[in-house]
């Protein structure tokens, strides 16, 4: 007997413009990196993620390695704009131990906000491979640079701190409250994390 059911119709992908395709498949990228980790990161489990067939995917970007530069490109760019934002514009004058603390809440903040963009930033994503550890550390050097010159503007040129030695000190000190913040939030929540940073800037960086 002939059966009568309708064919199972096959899904298809809602049309939208290239960009906003492209921005859904990135996000859609993100939330497969930030639960699975690097190892997982396929066009499969990209377009499972997204609702949509492997060759949308491959429409939009042609493959996993263009797919996986496109994100590190948008993940390097949110992170840094918004840790540069924290920065003083070159040359300001600040009350140095209040900058730095409201560096770190702003930072802090950020990342609360946004924890998948800033999961692969802090080094929590299993299985990084060496372009995107090549990658946090450039961002890393940039930031370092900016706190240097900022530490250098307010000390003044007669200081004898090496303020490169304690700008890499205090990115790392807020990277490190980032990923605990991250990684287990009930136990290091961001207040604590910023009352044990000021407790740390009592003891001034001026002589």
């Amino acid at each position: 007997m002939a059966n009568d059911r309708p064919a199972a119709r096959r899904r298809y992908a809602a049309r939208m413009p290239l960009e906003e395709r492209r921005e859904a498949l990135l996000d859609a990228a993100l939330r497969v990196l930030g639960r699975d980790g690097y190892g997982q990161l396929t066009i499969s489990a990209i377009a499972a993620e997204a609702g949509v067939t492997r060759p949308v995917v491959y429409d939009a970007y042609g493959g996993i390695d263009p797919l996986l530069h496109a994100l590190l490109d948008r993940t390097q760019q949110r992170a840094t704009d918004a840790a540069l934002a924290l920065i003083p514009a070159g040359g300001v004058p600040v009350e140095l131990d209040r900058w730095l603390l409201d560096a770190a809440d702003g930072l802090l903040q950020a990342v609360q906000e946004d924890p998948e963009t800033w999961r692969p930033v802090l080094g929590l994503t299993d299985g990084a491979p060496p372009a995107v550890r090549e990658r946090i550390e450039s961002t890393l050097v940039l930031l370092r640079g900016f706190v240097a010159d900022v530490l250098r503007t307010n000390l003044g040129p007669e200081t004898d701190l090496d303020v490169e030695v304690v700008a890499h000190s205090l990115v790392t000190l807020v990277q490190e409250f980032a990923r605990l913040l991250l990684a287990r939030p009930d136990e290091y929540p961001k207040e604590r994390l910023l009352a044990a940073y000021a407790g740390m800037l009592a003891v001034r960086l001026r002589t």
